[in-house]
């Protein structure tokens, strides 16, 4: 990838990413993002099948593929844009992905505390468990024998178990019984609570916006609406033209 500018962050975003363009090789996914998040605020990143979201949240967290070939990408300051994934999760980005990555062979407890063996300053095991006690009753179970539900738990607490300046969730309700789904609502609530700021991923767009304060919708691998949550849920025909609903 070609060096970027060294530029100053925009005064006053905590979070912010700049004209970002991205590829699976020669597939052009992510075209001209730009957005900015504000610290402790919850943004959902909407769109229909193949509208960039996932394309996007990976960019951000600076996995290899998609690879960003123009664009920043700054967090308190730091240029995220000029970092690999380790570097960029060491500076604070959490990201929760859709597969979950729970590793097998460890119990919960074990993984939890794997999360925290290089930088041990997130919430600490008993506020984890206190958040999450369904983790507790099975602290010393093996973690891929759990359900997929307890398996997001896992993978929400994990995520908080490290110091997070930005946590990134990628369709947290994918798959999951609506039981199930409503627990994982009462956690994120709690998350959002606690004042992460946070991006989020889920092609539940009615319950992502119930959770998020504003909304950003991505359209083709671009940004085609950037407003608040309630102005989606209350604009039918925005709704119906880019998320189906």
């Amino acid at each position: 990838m070609s060096a970027l500018p060294q530029q100053q962050a925009s005064p006053g975003a905590y979070f912010s990413c700049r004209d970002l363009h991205a590829y699976y090789g020669e597939s052009y996914i992510v075209q001209g993002v730009s957005f900015e998040v504000n610290e402790g605020e919850i943004v959902a990143l909407l769109g229909r099948n193949g509208a960039g979201k996932t394309s996007t949240l990976r960019t951000i967290a600076r996995l290899a593929d998609p690879q960003l070939r123009q664009g920043e990408i700054w967090l308190a300051g730091k240029p995220l844009h000029t970092m690999s994934s380790w570097q960029a999760a060491r500076h604070g980005v959490g990201l929760v992905p859709e597969d979950r990555r729970i590793i097998g062979g460890l119990t919960v407890e074990e993984n939890l505390k794997l999360a925290r063996i290089e930088r041990p300053v997130g919430w600490p095991l008993e506020r984890l468990y206190e958040h999450f006690p369904k983790l507790a009753e099975r602290r010393m179970q093996d973690a891929v024998t759990l359900s997929g539900g307890e398996q997001q738990m896992l993978a929400v607490a994990r995520a908080l178990g490290r110091e997070v300046k930005l946590l990134l969730l990628d369709e947290p309700y994918e798959g999951l019984a609506p039981v199930i789904v409503r627990e994982i609502e009462k956690i994120l609530h709690e998350v959002k609570a606690a004042g992460f700021t946070t991006i989020i991923v889920e092609q539940n767009a009615v319950a992502a916006l119930a959770l998020a304060d504003r909304a950003i919708i991505l359209d083709m691998g671009e940004v085609v609406f950037d407003g608040s949550a309630r102005e989606v849920m209350d604009n039918a025909e925005l709704r119906r033209e880019y998320l189906a609903i």
